[in-house]
């Protein structure tokens, strides 16, 4: 898959990723909400270790620098 995430997007969804796991681990957000926002947040980490959002992919969207 091509990457289509720049670096400023892959900080941002690492830092969601680790606040809800925080959250949902110190019993903060719990329930159906604590557990959807848990599987969120590792998609979002997957994601920006992959470096590629498939939710991009159809609409065309980059947020990755482009080379010169």
């Amino acid at each position: 898959m091509k990457k289509n995430m720049g670096a400023i997007d892959k900080v941002i969804r690492v830092i969601i990723a680790i606040t809800v796991g925080v959250l949902y681990f110190t019993n903060v957000v719990t329930g159906t909400l604590g557990i959807v926002l848990l599987v969120i947040g590792i998609i979002f980490l997957l994601t920006s270790l992959v470096g590629t959002c498939p939710l991009y992919l159809p609409f065309g969207i980059s947020t990755q620098k482009k080379k010169s």
